[in-house]
């Protein structure tokens, strides 16, 4: 299972309204489960092999991108996983949004790669970038924030 079936998940929860999901199959397992009316917690490792084996070790904890409060002067973007910051689809392009740029919930924000899947970053809320925290091309940390927002 990649990030993005992973994300797919999350979002058929979210549409479904679903408080958990669980999935063991061969050597995967995976448990997605939301705390409170936030962001689903998820967390997968290996299946064991034999009952004797000694618990596995959790894994990435990969959450939609949220906005979400960072300080008192706004709230934040914050990266859903580990992977590498682009502000732009390409080198070429322009970035997808600048300082005073307007956004909405389905306004792309950047991309997050991670194990060379591309995963578009969305706003998911309404309102004016004031302050881009990352530098492009430089390593974003699950939950950092990667943008503050000024909610309109």
């Amino acid at each position: 299972m990649d990030l993005k079936e992973i994300r797919s998940v999350i979002d058929l929860m979210s549409k479904n309204k679903l408080a958990e999901f669980e999935l063991e199959k061969d050597n995967f397992k995976i448990k997605i489960k939301k705390s409170g009316e936030a962001v689903p917690q998820v967390s997968y490792a290996p299946a064991p092999a034999a009952p004797a084996a000694a618990p596995a070790p959790t894994a990435v904890t990969p959450a939609p991108a949220a906005a979400t409060a960072a300080d008192d002067s706004g709230a934040s973007i914050n990266s859903p996983m580990v992977g590498t910051f682009y502000r732009a689809p390409s080198p070429d392009s322009p970035p997808f949004v600048d300082v005073g740029s307007k956004v909405t919930p389905d306004t792309v924000v950047c991309i997050v790669e991670a194990m060379k899947v591309m995963n578009e970053i969305k706003a998911e809320t309404t309102g004016v970038i004031t302050e881009i925290l990352v530098e492009s091309g430089k390593p974003a940390e699950f939950s950092q924030p990667l943008f503050k927002i000024k909610a309109s």
